[in-house]
């Protein structure tokens, strides 16, 4: 078995750590323009940066360390918010990671950006539906919880182009 690098342990912590910034984040801002007239919860982009950081704490540390960091998102995202927020948090949190992980895992062999891309739009829409409906009781925020995570996952994978393009051209 191999270790984890420092690099992929740093993307694994990241990753659990965006779950308390997301809560966090909703109880103290509430709701956040995302663009084109659209608000969302202020954890919006944070749940964006999630879905991201777990497909590539994927690459860097595993599945085990992955399927473990969603077990303690899960916990942490429901002991760090009221009540309402914190079960519909965690129960997003976890339905949602694990969806990206189902939709990932097979997909993967096709390259990561494409794996990244479905997998995130699966939990991003899992998310989306699931918290707004538990803590809201209303899809009022809906497209803009789509459009705020559709950022994040659209700005990761332009990076990640531009990376890969770069590494290219220096090789």
């Amino acid at each position: 078995m191999k270790l984890p690098t420092p690099a992929g342990i740093a993307t694994l912590v990241t990753y659990v750590a965006t779950i308390p910034a997301a809560n966090l984040a909703v109880t103290h801002f509430g709701a956040v323009p995302v663009g084109f007239d659209y608000a969302a919860p202020a954890g919006v982009y944070m749940v964006g940066l999630a879905l991201v950081l777990r497909d590539l704490a994927r690459e860097s540390v595993g599945r085990g360390a992955v399927l473990a960091a969603i077990a303690v998102g899960t916990i942490l995202s429901y002991f760090l918010a009221d009540p309402t927020l914190a079960f519909a948090s965690a129960a997003a949190f976890a339905v949602a990671e694990t969806m990206d992980f189902v939709v990932y895992e097979p997909l993967r062999q096709r390259g990561l950006l494409i794996a990244m891309l479905a997998s995130n739009v699966v939990g991003l829409l899992a998310d989306s539906l699931l918290f707004l409906k538990l803590a809201f009781g209303s899809f009022e925020y809906l497209p803009g919880q789509i459009l705020g995570k559709a950022w994040m996952t659209l700005a990761a994978i332009a990076v990640l182009s531009l990376l890969r393009h770069r590494k290219r051209a220096t090789a």
